[in-house]
């Protein structure tokens, strides 16, 4: 059985390459473009791990980590804020707001493979 992971990225080419990196390792994707689709297919779909950006439309990653680990259904799931805004602090800030882990863009796929591996084992 496959896992399912949603990536909640605005950015095309960033979803492009996450799709094709996840999808050859064999996941099932599941995909949001918005702060606010992110955490209605979270709902919908209770995925296993969550790719989270953190600068998108509407509602930031930040807070749309909140949303989803505020939802006791939904606490569990393990999220990777998987971002280009890495300034001194941010690592901090994505924690404070639930993450689960911070990978900065742009990312080893090797890299990112494993710190999934490690939430999905």
């Amino acid at each position: 059985m496959s896992h399912t992971i949603l990536v909640i990225e605005d950015q095309e080419d960033s979803r492009r390459i996450m799709r094709d990196l996840l999808k050859s390792a064999g996941y099932k994707i599941i995909e949001a473009v918005t702060g606010e689709e992110g955490v209605t297919a979270a709902e919908t779909y209770h995925p296993e791990l969550i790719l989270m950006d953190i600068q998108l439309p509407d509602i930031d990653g930040y807070e749309a980590t909140r949303r989803i680990k505020a939802m006791s259904a939904l606490r569990r799931i393990p999220i990777i804020a998987v971002t280009s805004y890495a300034l001194s602090g941010d690592d901090a800030k994505a924690f404070e707001a639930g993450c689960d882990a911070y990978v900065s863009k742009p990312f080893s796929p090797r890299a990112l493979l494993t710190k999934i591996r490690e939430f999905l084992s």
